[in-house]
């Protein structure tokens, strides 16, 4: 998606979200809107901490990992060093935990509150190198929007 087109969907979410307070009712949305906007992905969805693990939450996809726990593949990792892990090819990732195999490129993004991360979005592709610097910083954008709107 080009600059612009994270433009368009950055006030989609903000016009969809502004003054919803439900948790699990925005995420899914938020999970669905992003699999009708976003090319070339085979899940996209949300992971929460819960104790030392995260689990699965809302998403669009097929059938997931349920736990991961908290440093562990690349979601665990993001969570835990709270840091946008963008990943080219999901095989040459040590550690990785393989949901769907037919996975091969993920971005995890992680998902806060009051500046404490609470879970990770993860977005996983069928295709190497599927997601660009430029998907990064727009979906980060995106995402922050997201929490503005829930959290204030």
């Amino acid at each position: 998606m080009s600059v612009e087109d994270y433009d368009v969907l950055n006030r989609q979410v903000q016009a969809l979200f502004a003054g919803e307070d439900d948790l699990m009712c925005a995420m899914a949305n938020f999970s669905a809107l992003l699999n009708e906007h976003l090319d070339d992905i085979n899940w996209v969805g949300f992971y929460l901490i819960k104790n030392t693990q995260l689990v699965l939450g809302p998403f669009q996809g097929k059938v997931a990992c349920t736990r991961i726990p908290l440093g562990q593949g690349v979601c665990g990792t993001a969570a835990s060093e709270n840091s946008t892990l963008r990943i080219e090819n999901v095989h040459h990732f040590e550690g990785h935990i393989a949901c769907d195999a037919a996975s091969n490129s993920e971005l995890v993004i992680p998902f806060c509150r009051d500046a404490s991360v609470i879970g990770v979005l993860d977005i996983d592709s069928p295709s190497l190198a599927r997601f660009t610097k430029n998907d990064q910083i727009g979906l980060e954008v995106v995402l922050k929007s997201f929490e503005n709107c829930l959290f204030g």
